[in-house]
């Protein structure tokens, strides 16, 4: 005998389907909240963009937007080393410091070649960034207190590297360093061109490899990672090497576009990065983020930043002001869905 198997569809006395469970409710809710958490960001730059277009005629103009893109690419470069940092549940104060003297050390190298000139920010801020990592995971230091001395120090070599600021290093046209920085491909900044293959990488790094497990473990729980196997020391060391490396870079590219090395930069990126990392869904107490959303978050910051130009009347200290009130906003919104979702 065959038994046979029929659907029925279960409605109310009215038709309707019924209404969904408790249970289910919850899992509904909960999934909206971590959508909102997660992607809220790119909705809210959707909607300013649209407004924005609508408002200015010279926002949507190609040269304006092929300007933001260029100038985020910086910032986001160092927000993607940020985004790996946070993630464990670090913070890194120094990316302002070493995204300044990278800039310079690339415009000294310059002078003795391109390879010098991309390879030596690197490795310097790559070191320091190594310094700050065994800090935190073997002397078991707090990130703050670490990065901020970290941050006073590179300062204070790239002065040295300056006499104090009045020296300045120039980058020749014509050379290597100098078409990564100003030329373009396509159409579009080669410094964006970097930035984008840089976060597609760390996109893969991040949800591709076990490195990127032992990131998410390391801040989800620490102890509970070392209990798993995760190498949580090594982890730790490796994302502050990654932030020192990537700020290196960042500022060997910002001077190529500039064609020089430049002092009075990079002071308050390292806040500008948070920010953007922030907002773009990363939670400050680790284990929660990804690469994508802190890319949107940079791109807010600066659509902001130049909305506020656009309107021409605001002090440009209205900036970090909006920046500033719309962060506070970000981290509220942010600490209530996480409550949220472990109440369903």
């Amino acid at each position: 005998m065959t038994a046979t198997r029929t659907d029925v569809a279960v409605t109310t006395a009215d038709g309707r389907p019924p209404k969904a469970t408790g249970f289910e409710g919850a899992v509904r809710s909960e999934r909206l909240s971590a959508l909102v958490q997660q992607h809220g960001a790119l909705a809210v730059l959707v909607i300013v963009s649209l407004v924005a277009s609508f408002s200015f005629d010279s926002f949507a103009t190609g040269d304006n937007v092929g300007n933001m893109a260029t100038s985020s690419a910086f910032l986001a470069i160092v927000a993607l080393g940020m985004t790996f940092v946070i993630i464990t549940g670090g913070i890194d104060l120094s990316v302002g410091s070493l995204f300044a003297l990278g800039g310079i050390l690339a415009a000294w190298g310059s002078r003795h070649g391109t390879l010098v000139a991309l390879l030596l920010p690197l490795v310097v801020c790559g070191v320091i960034g190594v310094v700050n990592g065994l800090l935190v995971a073997r002397s078991r230091l707090a990130p703050f207190i670490v990065t901020l001395a970290a941050m006073l120090g590179a300062r204070g070599l790239m002065l040295a590297l300056t006499d104090e600021g009045a020296e300045t290093y120039l980058i020749g046209k014509g050379s290597f360093l100098s078409e990564l920085g100003q030329g373009t491909t396509l159409g579009i900044g080669n410094p964006v061109w970097v930035t984008l293959a840089l976060f597609a990488a760390g996109a893969v790094v991040l949800r591709r490899t076990r490195f990127g497990q032992h990131v998410y473990a390391v801040g989800g729980n620490e102890d509970a990672a070392a209990l798993m196997g995760a190498p949580v020391a090594r982890t730790k060391i490796l994302v502050y090497t990654l932030s020192g490396v990537l700020a290196g870079l960042a500022g060997a590219l910002n001077a190529a576009w500039l064609a020089s090395g430049v002092t009075i930069l990079g002071n308050g990126m390292e806040l500008e990065a948070i920010s953007a990392v922030v907002i773009g869904g990363t939670l400050l107490t680790g284990g929660l983020g990804h690469v994508s959303g802190s890319l949107v978050g940079v791109l807010l910051l600066k659509v902001i930043q130049n909305v506020i130009n656009q309107i021409g009347s605001l002090d440009s200290s209205y900036q970090q002001v909006v920046s500033g009130a719309f962060l506070a906003v970000v981290v509220v919104a942010q600490t209530w869905l996480g409550r949220r979702r472990q109440l369903l």
